[in-house]
């Protein structure tokens, strides 16, 4: 029979009258207290630390039971302890791994201050039983950070092996100098922000004269050739052979004149070309720009000296070559000196002008149509009698496979390290903020030089010009 009176049961089991009481929502509150600076340390860090069980100053956080005899399951996750309640995880039951209760323990590990090495200093632990440990760290070691400097640098980012904590290992005593030239020279053939020039680019008067007119002087002279000497055999007359001679002993004098005296012809007309100011230089407009050089991400080394931080290095071996002597290439004539090896590189760069203090970016590298005309002085002068006293030449020629058998040859290295005077010209090419130096799409013709009987002469890409870039003694040998 029911009553009139509504009731309800407890918890306890007892039964009392009304109804039960609906729990009311509490509205959340948000409040911002200004938290203490606590320098690292998890002890001074409020309700972080209480969520780890450190014990504050004054207070101890409220503990559930202990939690090592607790029966734990494998695989689920762990709560933290708070400060009321107990750990969902400790209720939960016994079923352990395998079905056998109590075969895997907890451990906790407190986040506090890192060594060195990114790892906890101190570890705090329950009791660890038999079996197999399941254990859990709040903050783990750090990966290995390599150092940030802020540097622009070239190259990789590590030249060497790393250490335990990812910075560069330092490594004493002498390095394998043939392994370390190895490598230098093949991440500059692979590197494709260097340009290798090669004889080619050099100037030359045979290759430079147009070969149309060349063959067409050529015929004329020929056919003037058997003029004359029909007219001599038929008429006896020997004028117009005479004329002919003439002229062909001019036309030959002024081609061995500028043969000879070609390259000082040009270096002296690149001297005497006025240097333009960058600041009123037009875009697209051919100019001529002297200052002093600066490395740009890619720098240089010189191959048989190791000048550091250069811009553009040469270096070329020579051999004489006598009546028996073996020939340095194949168009070596005897009695004469020939290349046996050349080695040119040149890079981006940039110059400051000296007109108008502008900065300006030279771009000869990445394959860029370049025509050096930089001075190379003689380094190392070799006899086969005074061969074994120059081990730094014999190292080099071990270096690059060359033999080293009785031969007179002759070294001779020419470079633009940073800080030289150099003249450059080229393209002006304005791209935004950017100020740039780029080979000219035609060749430059310098005209002819009617006081020194110079040809025209053609001047192809960003023609560089240093004077006293390697003005240096020969090394005695």
């Amino acid at each position: 029979m029911g009553s009139r009176f509504p009731s309800h049961q407890l918890s306890n089991g007892l039964y009392v009258s009304g109804r039960p009481e609906q729990p009311k929502e509490k509205t959340p509150t948000m409040s911002s207290v200004a938290m203490p600076y606590t320098g690292g340390d998890i002890k001074k860090s409020g309700e972080l630390g209480k969520m780890f069980d450190i014990p504050m100053d004054g207070s101890r956080s409220r503990k559930s039971g202990p939690v090592s005899n607790a029966p734990s399951r494998t695989g689920s996750f762990v709560g933290a302890p708070s400060n009321s309640g107990q750990l969902n995880s400790v209720s939960r039951g016994s079923v352990s791994a395998g079905g056998v209760p109590g075969s895997a323990s907890l451990k906790k590990t407190n986040s506090g201050p890192l060594n060195k090495h990114g790892e906890p200093l101190k570890k705090s632990s329950g009791p660890q039983g038999g079996g197999t440990a399941v254990s859990r760290q709040n903050s783990g070691p750090l990966p290995p950070v390599l150092p940030t400097t802020g540097l622009i640098t070239s190259g990789p980012i590590t030249s060497g092996p790393l250490n335990s904590s990812g910075a560069p290992r330092k490594a004493s005593g002498p390095l394998e100098s043939t392994g370390s030239m190895k490598l230098h020279n093949a991440a500059i053939v692979n590197n494709q922000a260097v340009t290798h020039l090669s004889q080619d680019d050099e100037y030359s008067f045979r290759k430079s004269f147009p070969k149309p007119i060349l063959w067409a002087i050529i015929l004329l002279f020929v056919m003037g050739f058997i003029a004359g000497g029909f007219i001599l055999g038929a008429v006896r007359n020997p004028i117009l052979l005479v004329v002919v001679v003439i002229l062909f002993a001019a036309v030959a004098t002024v081609f061995t004149w500028n043969t000879c005296w070609g390259r000082r012809a040009i270096t002296g007309f690149i001297a005497s070309y006025p240097d333009a100011e960058l600041r009123t230089a037009k875009d697209g407009q051919f100019v001529k720009v002297s200052g002093v050089v600066t490395c740009g991400n890619v720098p240089l080394e010189s191959s048989f000296q190791k000048v550091p931080r250069c811009v553009y290095t040469s270096t070329s071996l020579y051999e004489y070559r006598g009546w028996d002597s073996k020939a340095a290439n194949p168009t070596h004539r005897r009695f004469t000196w020939g290349l046996r090896t050349l080695e040119r590189h040149v890079v981006d760069f940039y110059i400051s002008d000296f007109q108008s203090g502008l900065r300006a970016l030279v771009k000869t590298g990445y394959g860029a149509r370049v025509t050096p005309y930089v001075d190379e002085s003689v380094v190392v002068d070799i006899h086969p009698s005074n061969r074994d006293m120059s081990p730094e030449f014999v190292r080099w020629l071990g270096e690059r496979n060359l033999s080293t058998d009785d031969r007179v040859m002759r070294l001779k290295e020419g470079y633009i390290k940073e800080g030289s005077t150099v003249s450059v010209m080229g393209v002006v090419q304005r791209n935004e903020n950017v100020l740039m130096i780029v080979p000219p799409p035609e060749p430059f013709s310098t005209g002819c030089q009617w006081s020194k009987c110079i040809l025209p002469a053609s001047l192809e890409g960003i023609v560089l010009r240093c004077e006293d870039s390697s003005k240096i003694d020969v090394i005695p040998v």
